[in-house]
């Protein structure tokens, strides 16, 4: 038996998978996936568009100044080069000030390289908790309609150095987030194991999701860097009704039967 047969989660509509790898098997199968990178990615590229704002991920291979160049967009910076070097980060309370219209170069790690290196998926959306029933919603629509079943993919984050057993870290806070936006999911789609454990995560700790996020390991570590903010920015559910999807396999804008 082939391995993606064992680990594909092909009886199920509602599958849950980890990093670039998990990407790149929903697009293969045809899936729609959603992309959640709750710190931070997903919640910035949220807010931007919540403003009107495009954003145009880019990954650690790509050539960011390229690309802003191509469609008169800005780069966003580090979060340490704000606001000396630019007035975009990686920090979602920068996109706060976006306008509509405008044009963003955001590189990441995990939730950009996931989304640019999978961009022939049938639709690629990005969720995180501050819009997870509005994206929950938009991937039903369009999965019930393309008779489809829908990935959310966990992005997870990088260690710092290169481990023996690899550089993927299991990031809790895209495990809530998956687990926010399967928990929005309509019952009748039939959740897989992996998918259905997720959920019952994230239901444990609704009620005290500001907490759990300020307190895991990522949280811990945006807090001591210096960014408290972006950590209860990212903690809120359902703030917003953005639905950032992935156009012309560039740049992420309002999903064009939002209304």
């Amino acid at each position: 038996m082939p391995e993606e047969a064992w680990f594909g989660q092909e009886k199920y509509r509602c599958r849950l998978e980890w990093g670039i790898r998990g990407a790149h098997a929903a697009a293969r199968r045809g899936d729609v996936l959603v992309v959640v990178d709750v710190l931070s990615f997903s919640t910035a590229v949220a807010t931007a568009v919540e403003k009107g704002a495009e954003i145009y991920p880019c990954g650690k291979h790509d050539d960011a100044v390229a690309i802003a160049k191509q469609w008169e967009a800005v780069t966003a910076v580090r979060r340490e080069e704000v606001p000396d070097r630019g007035r975009y980060s990686l920090s979602p309370e920068t996109f706060l000030a976006a306008s509509p219209g405008e044009r963003i170069v955001l590189p990441s790690p995990n939730g950009a390289a996931c989304s640019r290196y999978v961009s022939d998926a049938p639709q690629l959306l990005v969720g995180a908790l501050v819009n997870a029933a509005s994206v929950a919603d938009a991937a039903a629509r369009a999965a019930i309609e393309a008779q489809a079943a829908i990935t959310v993919l966990a992005c997870g984050e990088r260690w710092q150095y290169l481990q023996e057993e690899g550089d993927l870290r299991f990031a809790l806070e895209d495990y809530i987030g998956a687990g926010a936006i399967l928990a929005h999911l309509p019952p009748s789609l039939t959740r897989s194991p992996e998918a259905m454990i997720a959920q019952a995560g994230f239901e444990a700790a609704a009620d005290r999701l500001p907490e759990v996020l300020r307190e895991c390991g990522s949280g811990i570590e945006l807090r001591g860097r210096g960014y408290p903010g972006d950590v209860e920015h990212a903690a809120r559910l359902s703030v917003y009704t953005a639905v950032p999807v992935l156009q012309d396999a560039l740049c992420f804008a309002k999903w064009a039967d939002e209304k």
